[in-house]
């Protein structure tokens, strides 16, 4: 796809709102571009600063969801809403209404296939484990994973675990000299990707 007709669909998408599954197959923009285009037209109740929404996350009434600074997604859904009460109304003759805030905070990551539920607060400082069903308030600082989702541990321990795992990495001086906050370009730092690439290839796969 020309660039210049990529920069014409990225422009008029975020300045409208037109057109904005075009402007995702076309443009495929990166997480911090995405939730940027969100922010302005996706009918949030308000979304914070430094935030990543992969572009096939699902979010049945954004409305009803508020996110605080630094929250990133990968693919996962948040659902505001009990579609049962359809099949109820026609089964049992009853008007019924089930809908709920959905609340995170500042310093979250909602992980892969992982589906919140509503009348949920989530964080500051959490994780959610990828393919987790959080059905519940996530406590400030924790890590919960399973169905439905359950503390496993602590943010902070998690930083000591994954600290003291990267210092043990061939490329750690190649991650070390990463740019930081790298949502500008999706999470990947194109400086060193190509090398980092060929340094995990051979680590993992040294018979190759």
């Amino acid at each position: 796809m020309n660039s210049l007709i990529r920069k014409l669909v990225r422009s008029i998408a975020m300045r409208t709102g037109k057109f904005s599954g075009l402007y995702r197959r076309v443009c495929n923009p990166h997480g911090g571009e995405y939730a940027e285009f969100l922010r302005l037209h996706g009918n949030f109740h308000s979304i914070g600063e430094n935030c990543s929404i992969q572009t096939n996350t699902v979010f049945t009434d954004p409305h009803l969801v508020r996110l605080g600074n630094n929250v990133q997604f990968s693919q996962c859904t948040l659902i505001c809403h009990d579609g049962v009460v359809g099949m109820l109304d026609n089964a049992y003759h009853v008007k019924l209404d089930s809908v709920g805030k959905i609340d995170i905070l500042d310093n979250v990551f909602i992980g892969f296939n992982a589906i919140i539920l509503p009348n949920v607060t989530i964080g500051p400082n959490a994780v959610v484990a990828a393919g987790a069903v959080v059905t519940k308030d996530v406590a400030p600082g924790d890590v919960v994973a399973g169905v439905p989702a359950r503390p496993i541990g602590r943010v902070d321990d998690l930083v000591k675990k994954m600290s003291a795992n990267t210092q043990n990495l061939p490329w750690v001086d190649l991650i070390n000299s990463r740019t930081s906050g790298i949502l500008e370009f999706g999470g990947v730092d194109p400086q060193i990707e190509s090398e980092l690439r060929r340094q995990r290839i051979k680590h993992f796969f040294p018979e190759l």
